[in-house]
Formats: C-alpha cells, sequence, structure tokens
C-alpha cells in the first residue's frame, strides 16, 4: 500500500468502528503470549487507545501482506466479538477496496481475521514443505524438539487438515502431487468450495470442523495459523501432562515489534473519548517510542540457547523483513526482541 491507502485504511478503520459503535473498554483480558496456549490470561487495564493502536497494527499487518492470519483476542467476548468483526468489514468493504480481501474465521472458541489471499499462498506453501515447521513435544518430559512427516499421527492429521484449508483457500497452480500419496481425502461441502471464497457474500467462515475425529488440538493449529517457527504441539489426551511440561519450564519469549512513522502517529481515531484521544496523542508524541508488537510466540528456554541467533529464528526474522520492505513508509523498524520468563501456571 501506498502512503495515501494506508492514510484511507486508517480512516476506513475508524470510520467503521465508529458506525457499527464498537467500544473498545479500558478494562480487558490480555493474553500472555506464551506460544499458542490460548487461555494462558493475566488481567490488566489497557487504556482505549492503545487497543485502538492493536486493532490497527494487525489490521494493517493484513492489508500489507505481513501476515496471513491474526488472532483476535480483545474488543469483547463471542458471539458478540463475532458480529462486531463481521460488522466492522462489511462496513469497511462498502466503502473501501483495501478490505476486500479481508474475511472472518472462526475455529471453536477461536476467532481469527485472515487475508485471502495471502491465507491460499501461505497454505500452498505448507503443504508443499517451503517453510520447515518446528515443533516442541509437549507429550513428553523435558520436551523435545521435532519435525512432522507423513508417518507420524499428529503429522498426518496436521496435513489433513492443512489440505482440508487449501480447498477452502484455493491457490493457482497448486499440483496434487504435492501432497503425501496416502492421506486420506477429507470432505467438504460442495456448495460452499464451488465457487471462489472471496465471492461468496459471507464475510464468516467457520472452520470448526477441521478439528473433528484428530488429535490435533486449538493451541497446535494456532501456532501454525499464525505463523510461528516453532510450534507446540501435543494429543489432546495429553493436556494434562503438556500442562505441567511447559508450566515448569524456563521460556524464552520471542517478539516482533514494529515501530510507526512519526506521521502516521497523528491520526486519532475519532470514536476515542476525549481522555482517550489524549492518552493516544500522548502516547505516539514521539517518533520511535512505544514499539507495538506485530506478533510474538515462545520455546523452552532449553532448546532455544542461542536466543535470536537460533538458525530458525534468523530465518524467520529474514522473512519478515523481506516483506517489511513494503511497508517501510508506515514502519519505520521491524526487530525482534528476546526475553526470559520464569515458570508459572498455566490453564488450557
Amino acid at each position: 500500500m501506498e502512503g495515501a491507502e494506508v492514510e484511507e485504511a486508517l480512516k476506513v478503520l475508524d470510520a467503521s468502528l465508529s458506525h457499527i459503535k464498537w467500544r473498545l473498554k479500558s478494562s480487558s483480558k490480555r493474553r500472555l503470549q506464551i506460544g499458542p496456549f490460548r487461555s494462558l490470561l493475566f488481567y490488566c487495564v489497557r487504556e482505549p487507545s492503545l487497543l485502538s493502536m492493536e486493532i490497527a497494527t494487525n489490521v494493517l499487518a493484513l492489508c500489507y501482506e505481513m501476515r496471513p492470519v491474526v488472532m483476535i483476542d480483545y474488543g469483547g467476548k463471542m458471539p458478540e466479538l463475532q458480529e462486531n468483526l463481521c460488522a466492522f468489514l462489511e462496513h469497511g468493504q462498502k466503502v473501501s477496496h483495501i478490505f476486500e480481501q479481508l474475511r472472518v474465521m472462526v475455529i471453536e472458541d477461536m476467532i481469527y481475521l485472515i487475508h485471502v489471499k495471502e491465507m491460499a499462498k501461505y497454505v500452498s506453501s505448507s503443504l508443499s514443505s517451503e517453510m520447515e515447521l518446528l515443533f516442541v513435544d509437549l507429550n513428553q518430559d523435558p520436551p523435545k524438539m521435532t519435525t512432522l512427516d507423513d508417518k507420524n499421527l499428529l503429522g498426518m492429521q496436521l496435513m489433513s487438515i492443512q489440505k482440508l484449508f487449501s480447498l477452502y483457500f484455493p491457490l493457482e497452480g497448486v499440483r496434487n502431487d504435492l501432497l503425501p500419496p496416502d492421506r486420506v481425502e477429507l470432505q467438504a461441502d460442495s456448495k460452499s468450495l464451488s465457487e471462489p471464497i472471496n465471492t461468496r457474500s459471507s464475510l464468516l467462515m467457520d472452520l470448526s470442523s477441521c478439528m473433528h475425529d484428530t488429535e490435533v488440538t486449538v493451541p497446535t493449529i494456532n501456532g501454525w495459523l499464525l505463523g510461528y517457527p516453532v510450534v507446540y504441539l501435543f494429543r489432546k489426551d495429553h493436556i494434562g501432562d503438556a500442562i505441567y511440561n511447559l508450566s515448569t519450564k524456563f521460556l524464552r519469549i520471542y517478539k516482533i515489534l514494529v515501530s510507526r512513522e512519526s506521521d502516521w502517529r497523528k491520526h486519532v481515531p475519532q470514536y476515542l473519548s476525549v481522555s482517550a484521544k489524549m492518552n493516544y496523542m500522548k502516547s505516539t508524541s514521539n517518533k520511535g517510542s512505544h514499539p507495538e508488537e506485530l506478533m510474538s510466540f515462545s520455546v523452552p528456554y532449553e532448546l532455544s540457547m542461542r536466543g535470536s541467533n537460533e538458525p530458525w529464528a534468523e530465518s524467520f526474522l529474514a522473512r519478515l523483513q523481506s516483506k517489511w520492505g513494503r511497508c517501510k513508509q508506515t514502519w519505520s523498524s521491524l526487530e525482534m526482541e528476546v526475553t526470559e520468563c520464569y515458570p508459572q501456571a498455566i490453564a488450557l
């Protein structure tokens, strides 16, 4: 997107949130980003202005095609959150083409915003093994780093789920011979697959059925969908073991941070209250201050001794930086921050 399109995207986002009267509340559950574990929560007070910056960062990461999927864990609870997201996109797509590739996706109790074309590319690259995905096996103590193949039960089931996604997000040129020959063919609703997804009237996709009759857990699917280079892996009947094995370990937290250009920070969302607007302007007054989190994930300390110098971490950052080149006019910097986290109780 060019500078004018970025400004347009901000204005449309602002107008859409105002139109549907979606108020981002100051008191919110905030997810501690310990990989894809979705119920690791702590309470904190978050200013509406910071929530506004967070949703703007997430939406622009999609529009810039930096990420195919973002998980929305703020702004309310289901089903109200789902209704607000659909209304937000419906209004935005009526007034601007910039949001036309965005959809709302639901998997069980998780909700996401996705970019349709980027999702198709991402699923295709996953099936063709263009990007190596590493797994932390939490079924055993201590956890071990591993890769999966079609001879492993969880590996077979995860690849079957990925193939189902490829049916919903088709990409020209994807060849069937890229898929393992002994995989069980998944059935899909022929009506839903008879036309490209971007021509459907509905903005909502519920893919919860992809989890049926598999041992693959939502945290594993989250890790893959959200583009983490390292994903936690465990069977549904080993949830207790996974909780124990991870909650007793030191972790490294990997964060990808971006900083906005100063001109961008002058945009003040009009749906905020007067006090929230003042806080927004104060928090964004200095260029380079308050870097925004693009994404984060964790890896057990013992499996990431080299920190940001791990080969997979360097490759991951290089891929993101190659995409960042198209949006330097908005984000003046992109960097990886690595910190340590003490063992703590986890609830799945």
